[in-house]
């Protein structure tokens, strides 16, 4: 298991660049001394020439170990494959020019805000074509990932399209470059694969008789009415996966849902009837109260006495009124009620 080595004591870059261009100033003076002047040096000629060229030409190896990171940014740094330690935050550094930085997903390109700079782009421009390469630089900052939707079937096998976007961020740059191949690729496959493991405990909309809790009793959970929680298991599920790839995941959330088009009408015009349903059950509930109601007013005030059938007609006549789709049309009888 590779653990993370912070290099705290080399932000000394700029003493060392001070130091080589110093050095190539003393190089041209002395190669220009040592060659007009050399009979004044006598035997010293040959070897202050043979110093100043030999700096002329290898003294900008030393400008290869020189690093400058921004904040929120992180260079993993290996010397002839082996791991040497991570600088971490912004500073001018300076490490052994032989060391080469590390980042495996440099030229992955996910779906996601706050990524390093594009890798591998192609810009074209009237004068040029400049190729820019991938930064070897791991970012540190809080990066948003929009996964592609996917069609998953839900505990009761309908197909629903759903789409997350996770909030996360590099926290150990030892394991998510040595423990895994791709940081990157590895995070959005986990992704899917939690997703999946997730979405499929529930239904889309609260079914009876489903246990999403793994507690052996039905609850009143599902993705579209328990949007919150299921986004904190997927959280969680992503987190306990990541965990050797040194990722922390700060939060996901459910940025799309719905049926999947093949269903997605009949599911409709189920939800319509089913709305329909409890919309009629509420008429026919409140229709009843208020005959009810205008028995009792009419038996206590005894503004008329109605026999059973009479009682029964009324009842039909007024629960016809309430719970029709029309406005009624009455009918005036102008003689006596018998």
């Amino acid at each position: 298991m590779m653990n993370e080595k912070i290099l705290n004591n080399r932000k000394n870059g700029m003493p060392v660049l001070l130091l080589v261009i110093l050095g190539y100033v003393l190089a041209v003076v002395g190669l220009i001394f040592a060659v007009n002047f050399g009979w004044y040096i006598g035997f010293l000629a040959v070897p202050v020439i043979v110093l100043c060229m030999a700096w002329l030409l290898l003294g900008w190896i030393l400008l290869c170990g020189l690093k400058v990171l921004k904040p929120q940014e992180a260079m993993v740094l290996t010397l002839f494959g082996q791991y040497k330690g991570t600088l971490k935050g912004e500073g001018f550094y300076f490490v052994n020019p032989f060391c080469t930085a590390v980042n495996p997903a440099a030229k992955t390109k996910l779906n996601q805000s706050g990524d390093v700079d594009d890798g591998g782009k192609l810009r074209l421009s009237k004068d040029s074509v400049n190729m820019e390469m991938p930064s070897k630089k791991i970012s540190m900052k809080i990066m948003t990932l929009n996964n592609a939707r996917q069609k998953i079937n839900d505990c009761l096998g309908n197909p629903v399209e759903i789409g997350i976007a996770v909030m996360w961020r590099v926290t150990d740059t030892a394991k998510a470059v040595f423990n895994v191949d791709n940081y990157k690729e590895y995070l959005s496959l986990q992704c899917d694969s939690a997703l999946r493991n997730i979405v499929r405990i529930y239904p889309y909309d609260v079914a009876p008789g489903v246990d999403t809790t793994g507690d052996g009793q039905a609850d009143e959970g599902s993705l579209r009415g328990s949007s919150e929680v299921v986004a904190q298991r997927i959280r969680d599920e992503i987190q306990s996966r990541v965990e050797e790839a040194g990722l922390e995941i700060i939060e996901a959330r459910i940025t799309y849902l719905a049926y999947a088009p093949e269903i997605a009408a009949v599911m409709l015009q189920r939800q319509q009837a089913s709305a329909i349903i409890d919309a009629r059950k509420m008429i026919v509930d409140g229709a009843v109260g208020m005959v009810e109601m205008a028995l009792e007013r009419l038996s206590e005030n005894k503004t008329v006495e109605l026999d059973e059938e009479r009682k029964a007609a009324m009842v039909s006549n007024l629960l016809v009124v309430l719970c029709g789709n029309r406005d009624a049309q009455p009918v005036v009888n102008s003689g006596s009620l018998y």
